[in-house]
């Protein structure tokens, strides 16, 4: 089973989340705002991405954290996504411990859950 992880009202995740019911891709959605994020899953994402690759630098979020704030390394970015998880890119789909997606285009979807 596929986990989403982002936040309801992100216009991407919606677009994500309509791509994924019209190609039939089960799933379960794991919301930031409701749910938050851990430690352990943030390192273990970690172990596949670069964390400069899971903060989504275009976001409102992001651009309301103080330079002073923001992250130099990794033990900071970890902080940072705990702390506000809407920093993270978006949608963010992981099966079986993998991360298969980060973000959402219709090419990279087709490719990802083609059958």
């Amino acid at each position: 089973m596929y986990t989403l992880y982002a936040i309801p009202n992100c216009d991407t995740v919606k677009k994500a989340r309509i791509w994924l019911s019209e190609h039939g891709v089960d799933y379960q959605f794991h919301d930031y705002k409701k749910q938050g994020i851990d430690q352990k899953t943030i390192e273990h994402w970690l172990t596949q991405k670069p964390w400069e690759e899971l903060i989504n630098r275009a976001g409102t979020t992001w651009k309301k954290v103080p330079d002073a704030e923001k992250p130099t390394d990794v033990k900071r970015a970890i902080a940072l996504m705990i702390e506000k998880p809407s920093v993270i890119r978006r949608p963010l789909i992981e099966v079986n411990g993998q991360l298969v997606a980060v973000g959402f285009t219709v090419d990279q979807y087709k490719e990802t859950f083609s059958t």
